[in-house]
């Protein structure tokens, strides 16, 4: 079996866009998750170039250095952990990476700022900061809720810390509900 690393893949929509393409060009997928495609065998070179034209075409991109390949794992991890997972955990995001992908924090800390130009903590908090505004967006939660779902410390450090991002407070981003969010390939 071989796994196949996608950049920007998400969502659970990228998810079927990619598995769609895979089924126009026949090639049998034994699974599919964020940022990961496992199919039964290797591609041919003219598979590969076929895919990466239709991946290209759509916004994604077949990643086949070993460097490439960790961040869209950490960046998988994290957006997993943020918008997918249901949990209050109080583990580090270092403890969750490290253990998870094998290597030391430093090393996927400094490979992460290196190729992408910021930090691990920072990407993490972006991803949180999207998904309170998605929360405070969908309007069902209140904002204590919204800081304990997320692992705040509290409504005030969540508030400080989404006024810093947005410049905005979360209850004028609430009010105005213009085009504020972000995709999530995008942050």
């Amino acid at each position: 079996m071989i796994t196949l690393f996608i950049k920007n893949m998400v969502c659970g929509r990228c998810i079927m866009v990619v598995q769609n393409e895979f089924d126009k060009l026949s090639i049998d997928i034994k699974n599919i998750r964020l940022g990961e495609v496992i199919v039964d065998k290797e591609l041919t070179d003219q598979e590969k170039k076929q895919m990466q034209d239709v991946l290209l075409s759509l916004g994604f991109e077949l990643i086949d250095d070993k460097k490439g390949r960790i961040i869209e794992k950490i960046k998988n991890i994290i957006i997993d952990l943020v918008h997918y997972q249901e949990t209050d955990t109080k583990t580090n995001l270092s403890d969750i990476l490290g253990r998870q992908l094998h290597h030391d924090y430093n090393y996927l800390s400094n490979l992460f700022s290196e190729v992408e130009g910021t930090t691990i903590e920072k990407y993490f908090i972006a991803q949180k900061i999207e998904k309170v505004k998605e929360l405070l967006v969908y309007d069902e939660l209140s904002l204590s809720e919204i800081a304990f779902r997320l692992n705040y410390s509290s409504v005030a450090y969540l508030s400080n810390q989404f006024k810093k991002i947005t410049g905005l407070t979360p209850s004028h981003f609430k009010q105005i509900k213009e085009d504020k969010r972000k995709p999530l390939d995008k942050l």
